[in-house]
């Protein structure tokens, strides 16, 4: 054997997961899949619109991201639906390597400092200010980022906006460090461990979220009823959950016009990221009080 032939030093691999925390709104979801790539995660301008644990995946070279996108965490009503997201954060931060705290760059308010609070000790931290092309005056974030790092012994301060690639892949590098060396969790093309049956029904209810706008309460659901999959064709029948009958309405629609664009845009959604043809049937259905029922969330799979 050439001494060319040899083969070079393998580079140890990193894998670590990777909390995204915050106050409801603050970008985590964009953030998340910016960081991976696709869209695992549905975001709308609702309060609370993730309202399970998501994970994301990226490998880049050596190291493999798990992230964990989470709820807002919810500081203003005590209904059995915010008690259960609120025990997903908790959950989600008792078992990470690194936590990023997402904020909006330049702000600060009693909901951030309620999720600040959470942070795990003896875990890096790393301050992402969100949302920095908002900010007009960037000198007015020095005395800003002096008061957060009084607040909180932070590992980074990265500043940046979701939206554009070049941020994302700087934090990927500042991330990487704190990954631990050990094997992959999961194989090197993953990208979420969700299945499609629950892509589906998050597709349906950010269709849902952003076509109705604040029209629509908080408390309303998607479960889906049926997912078949024949060769990539996929049959797909859900229920849309509400808690009035005047809501039901709202959501169908005059002559049924708003049901079709919530099932049409969410079907055109679904094809992208299934590669394959959907046949998609919506239902909405009233259930009364269902937020505020614990066996009721289990039902709907609410951790």
């Amino acid at each position: 054997m050439n001494e060319s032939d040899t083969p070079g030093p393998t580079v140890p691999q990193r894998c670590g997961l990777v909390a995204i925390v915050g106050r409801p709104n603050v970008g985590k979801s964009t953030l998340l899949n910016a960081l991976v790539g696709q869209k695992v995660s549905i975001t709308s301008d609702k309060a609370q619109t993730t309202r399970h644990r998501i994970t994301g995946i990226r490998t880049v070279d050596e190291a493999q991201f798990v992230f964990v996108d989470t709820p807002g965490f919810q500081t203003q009503h005590a209904a059995a639906l915010n008690r259960t997201l609120n025990r997903t954060v908790h959950s989600v931060l008792a078992d990470v390597d690194v936590v990023l705290f997402v904020v909006e760059a330049g702000r600060f308010n009693l909901a951030d400092a309620k999720v600040l609070s959470l942070m795990p000790e003896g875990r890096p931290v790393l301050l992402i200010a969100n949302k920095l092309d908002a900010v007009h005056r960037r000198a007015e974030l020095a005395p800003w980022l002096k008061g957060m790092q009084e607040r909180h012994p932070f590992a980074e301060f990265v500043p940046l906006s979701a939206r554009k690639a070049a941020d994302v892949q700087r934090l990927l590098g500042i991330v990487k460090p704190y990954l631990p060396l050990q094997t992959w969790l999961h194989d090197e093309d993953a990208l979420t461990d969700r299945s499609e049956r629950f892509l589906a029904s998050e597709i349906v209810r950010e269709k849902l979220f952003r076509l109705m706008g604040d029209e629509l309460p908080y408390t309303s659901t998607v479960v889906i009823d049926k997912f078949e999959e024949d060769g990539a064709l996929r049959r797909i029948s859900a229920s849309i959950v509400v808690e009035r009958d005047a809501h039901k309405g709202m959501v169908i629609g005059a002559g049924g016009e708003r049901l079709k664009r919530i099932g049409s845009e969410a079907r055109q959604e679904l094809e992208k990221l299934m590669d394959g043809k959907v046949f998609l049937e919506l239902f909405v259905k009233v259930r009364s009080g269902w937020a505020a029922d614990e066996e009721h969330l289990r039902s709907y799979g609410y951790e």
